[in-house]
């Protein structure tokens, strides 16, 4: 196939690196194109072994992972199809409104599938998900999570209405702690974007929760509130 740099019109993306490129191999095989190998590489029967059982092509080429990649440590691309996820009724989720920052992003995708939670609402506008970079920065995580944008939280509300809503603000009355986290059946985790969070339209949906910080700093990195939140959720 023709070999162009990342768009987010166009109907493919790319995995920049050995890991996810594997992880991609290991749980969306059905959605390879095929796969790139770079001359030096050492490990290239892993690849082989796991594109083989279905006939994925897995080729030297230097020229074209030079082209895509902008770090001199790429060894492996894989070429795959988008696809469309929807998340599961029955399965807690993370909400992200409006989240503009790729690296972010990845790093909330590999937190949440490192705590359990496999289900990923976004809120257009919102960050590419098939962004080579936020698939870099997630660690190929994105393949085992079921992503899906909706238009509005409106929207996403109106699909899930059995799970307990959970508006991470600044402004919340409630602080979240160890001994207080609730622990609905299904919940639903809601944070802003990274420069202005959430509106206080947000403060009349579900319950507005405040993790405790000290006053020396204005709030805590999306990535940093996601995590604490997360971990305190999936605790039994």
């Amino acid at each position: 196939m023709e070999i162009k740099s990342y768009k987010k019109d166009v109907e493919y993306s790319y995995t920049l690196g050995a890991f996810p490129t594997i992880e991609l191999l290991k749980t969306r095989p059905e959605e390879v194109l095929e796969v790139y190998v770079h001359s030096t590489f050492t490990d290239t029967m892993t690849v082989e072994e796991l594109a083989k059982p279905y006939g994925i092509p897995v080729m030297v080429r230097d020229k074209q992972i030079n082209k895509l990649s902008d770090k001199e440590n790429c060894f492996v691309i894989g070429v795959l199809k988008k696809y469309q996820d929807v998340l599961r009724a029955d399965q807690s989720h993370v909400v992200l409104v409006n989240p503009s920052n790729m690296g972010n992003m990845g790093t909330i995708i590999r937190t949440a599938i490192g705590f359990g939670i496999k289900n990923l609402a976004i809120i257009s506008p919102g960050v590419d998900v098939f962004n080579p970079k936020t698939i870099r920065a997630s660690m190929g995580a994105l393949f085992r999570i079921n992503c899906q944008y909706f238009s509005s939280f409106e929207e996403y509300e109106g699909a899930y209405p059995d799970h307990e809503i959970f508006c991470f603000m600044l402004n919340a009355k409630r602080q979240l702690t160890v001994d207080n986290c609730p622990k609905p059946k299904l919940f639903s985790l809601v944070f802003g974007n990274e420069a202005t969070g959430l509106d206080d339209s947000y403060l009349n949906k579900g319950t507005s929760i405040i993790i405790p910080q000290s006053e020396e700093v204005d709030s805590l990195n999306i990535t940093i509130a996601a995590g604490v939140g997360m971990y305190l959720f999936t605790q039994k």
